[in-house]
């Protein structure tokens, strides 16, 4: 009889111990598939505090280690903030344990980016002694205006936050006091793309200081709200933007909004190059475009920003301006002014395929120049009307 008791509670003992074994599996598999939740969450909120000394538990270390790597890839996202690169969305995913049917939901980013304007017209098939991954590259003499490198540089096509130089020169020509208050309202959000900002509504900075975080920082929501402190509002600025077009001959060149969140905000190289050489007139813009980083204060919490071009922190290049520019239709977008060997250049580079390809582009142009590199009609249009 003992035996049988002894029997009976072994199996009971057994089944106890394989149900907990089965809720263990569960639990870590459901956790693993969780991880890039909690992953995806910790790059929205602030930095944990440090932790006390001592080793970490294995765990724990490990969960760090995909947050921080997470982390990561969005502050590389975020460096031009035109537009978001991609939507995150989630999706539940299902598994079996031991007979039982679980599910997790974890974070996917999915949706591809679209094609720019140049994919869809052909623009990129157009091959380039320099094999660049720009499909308009432009490259003039600033002193003389002699073509050294010309890739479909007639081409029309969106420009993005290029558009920031515009609306710096409009808002310098109006002499308003660069200390006057500005305040970000609802009217200065961005509802065609739906982008974010790090300027929240009700912040308030004085002009110059929107001026300088909207070159330097390509900062949407302060360059639309100098727009619409212009007299007249932002109605009169985007004309006054398209009137400073025409007075510049850029005939290939029209502006719908002084961000440049539209594929509507169009030109071509061989305008830009108007449009850099005329701002590059204005020392206020020199220095805002080549800073470096800028710490603002809006009257609820200070805010650092940094500059959306890498080059500028790179000692071996001396350029005088730049802007960068992205939105999906047109592709990543970078003008400059840089000196190469005491020779002033202004250089074009639109409709990058890669984030981070247009200054590779920059940098294969300089090294051309700096191999003595001829002048070069790449483009399939240079002596033809622009498209």
């Amino acid at each position: 009889m003992k035996t049988d008791m002894f029997s009976s509670l072994k199996v009971m003992h057994g089944a106890a111990l394989s149900t907990a074994l089965s809720v263990a599996a569960s639990v870590v598999i459901a956790a693993a598939f969780a991880a890039p939740v909690d992953a995806f969450a910790a790059t929205a909120t602030a930095p944990a505090k440090s932790a006390k000394a001592g080793k970490k538990p294995a765990k724990k270390a490990a969960a760090e280690k995909v947050s921080s790597k997470s982390s990561k890839a969005v502050s590389a996202a975020a460096a031009d903030d035109d537009q978001p690169r991609a939507v995150s969305k989630k999706r539940r995913v299902a598994y079996t344990m031991n007979g039982r049917h679980h599910t997790a939901v974890r974070r996917v980013a999915f949706e591809p980016r679209q094609p720019s304007v140049g994919t869809a017209f052909g623009l990129h098939e157009t091959p380039d002694a320099l094999a660049l991954r720009s499909s308009v590259a432009y490259v003039v003499d600033q002193n003389t205006s002699e073509s050294l490198f010309d890739k479909n540089s007639r081409a029309v096509v969106p420009i993005a936050s290029i558009t920031k130089l515009m609306t710096a020169m409009v808002v310098l020509d109006s002499k308003a006091p660069m200390t006057e208050q500005i305040e970000v309202t609802d009217e200065d959000r961005d509802y065609e793309k739906n982008t974010g900002s790090r300027l929240s509504v009700g912040s308030v900075l004085s002009r110059e200081d929107m001026l300088h975080i909207a070159l330097m920082a390509s900062e949407n929501r302060a360059a639309a709200a100098l727009s619409r402190y212009f007299p007249g509002g932002r109605p009169a600025f985007m004309a006054a933007m398209n009137a400073k077009a025409k007075a510049l001959g850029m005939s290939d060149t029209h502006f719908e909004n002084p961000t440049g969140l539209t594929s509507q905000n169009v030109s071509s190289a061989r305008d830009l190059v108007k449009m850099v050489n005329a701002a590059y007139q204005y020392p206020m813009i020199r220095r805002f475009s080549t800073d470096r980083s800028y710490e603002v204060y809006t009257g609820k919490r200070t805010i650092a920003y940094n500059s959306t071009n890498a080059l500028v922190r790179n000692s071996s290049w001396d350029i005088g301006l730049q802007k960068t520019g992205f939105i999906n239709e047109a592709g990543e977008c970078l003008v400059m002014q840089a000196t190469i060997h005491d020779r002033p250049m202004i250089m074009v580079l639109l409709d990058s395929s890669g984030k981070y390809s247009r200054f590779a582009d920059a940098q294969r142009l300089r090294t051309w120049i700096d191999n003595g590199g001829e002048q070069r009609i790449t483009s399939a249009d240079a002596n033809g009307a622009g498209t």
